[in-house]
């Protein structure tokens, strides 16, 4: 690859102009020198060395998104459509800023904050962290971060936490099943943990407040790794006649119990009522269509960029917990029950 000094002695030109026009700063160049050095950066195909651009600023431009597989069965979290959606709105913000993203999974916290420092990132955005991993970081990393989805008990934060209303979002879904005349339902979840925790305890206090039971045989705890949870949904199907209807903290698992029982011959909603949470790709394309919980996952991604930026940019830590609105989607797996 052609270089910068070797492209100022072919234009006559020092290696501080040609630098200046590589990376856009032009105010002190005239417009026919900068069109000289642009019109050989396309002849050669240069690319910048940003490595070393970001070494002399001691800025990486590198923002880590860490998700902590803290939750056993998890294989691939990128299956899951609403975690698709928000890396994506992440990616997308970050790029606009000329940022890159470094996605980092694991089970283990100190891996995480190790694979994020090795590769001197400016930030990190964290999803779904729980208090026991919020410490350990506080002590590994000290630049600015932003969490999503993350429960930390009485723990004062450092940072920023952009979350839900998920408590109201499991109190409305079980009122709308309530109004609907089910009053016996099933939970589905693979954990009771930060925000399905939050939409166990809205759903039942829904049921408690229409004066309805809610057993502990009525929480179905799922394994998210494929044939474990093949053998879960045999399970509720063999006690769907306990159930008029079930919840489900996530569409993902909706969808997927709702495609179990209907390749068994079980109509959805005649037979059961399913509800949904996220209101996400899933849950608008299956038929017939999740009624659900809507959130905006793309919200999130892009208030987490924003506020990252405004640490970054300032150069000091924030503490903010911002909790967004949640909705009710009426679609079609829930039937009235006279």
């Amino acid at each position: 690859m052609i270089t910068i000094k070797e492209m100022a002695d072919m234009l006559g030109l020092s290696t501080t102009t040609v630098s200046n026009v590589i990376h856009g700063k032009t105010k002190e160049v005239s417009e026919a020198t900068v069109e000289r050095v642009r019109r050989v950066l396309q002849e050669y195909d240069y690319v910048p060395n940003i490595s070393a651009r970001n070494l002399a600023s001691n800025q990486s431009k590198i923002i880590g998104v860490a998700i902590l597989n803290s939750r056993k069965g998890y294989v691939n979290y990128l299956k899951d459509a609403f975690i698709s959606e928000l890396l994506g709105s992440i990616e997308r913000e970050l790029k606009e800023r000329g940022y890159y993203l470094m996605m980092c999974f694991s089970s283990d916290t100190r891996e995480l904050i190790q694979r994020v420092s090795a590769w001197n990132a400016d930030g990190l955005i964290l999803f779904g962290i729980m208090a026991e991993d919020y410490q350990a970081i506080q002590k590994q990393f000290q630049k600015p971060q932003v969490y999503i989805d993350s429960y930390l008990g009485e723990i004062r934060l450092n940072g920023v936490n952009i979350g839900l209303d998920d408590r109201r979002g499991g109190y409305m879904a079980g009122r709308y099943l309530i109004e609907h005349g089910h009053s016996r339902i099933g939970f589905l979840a693979d954990n009771l943990k930060g925000g399905d925790y939050e939409r166990y305890c809205g759903f039942r206090e829904a049921m408690s407040e229409a004066g309805l039971p809610v057993l502990d045989t009525d929480f179905i705890e799922v394994e998210p790794d494929e044939q474990s949870l093949a053998v879960c949904y045999e399970m509720v199907y063999r006690r769907r006649h306990e159930f008029t209807a079930f919840f489900c903290a996530s569409d993902y698992y909706a969808l997927c119990l709702m495609n179990f029982l209907m390749d068994r011959g079980v109509n959805v909603p005649e037979e059961i009522s399913i509800m949904g949470f996220d209101d996400n790709i899933y849950s608008r394309m299956a038929r017939p269509a999740i009624t659900t919980i809507h959130q905006d996952a793309t919200q999130k991604g892009v208030l987490a960029v924003q506020r990252l930026m405004e640490m970054l940019e300032r150069r000091e830590a924030a503490s903010d917990q911002v909790v967004l609105p949640v909705e009710l989607v009426e679609r079609g797996t829930v039937r009235q029950i006279n």
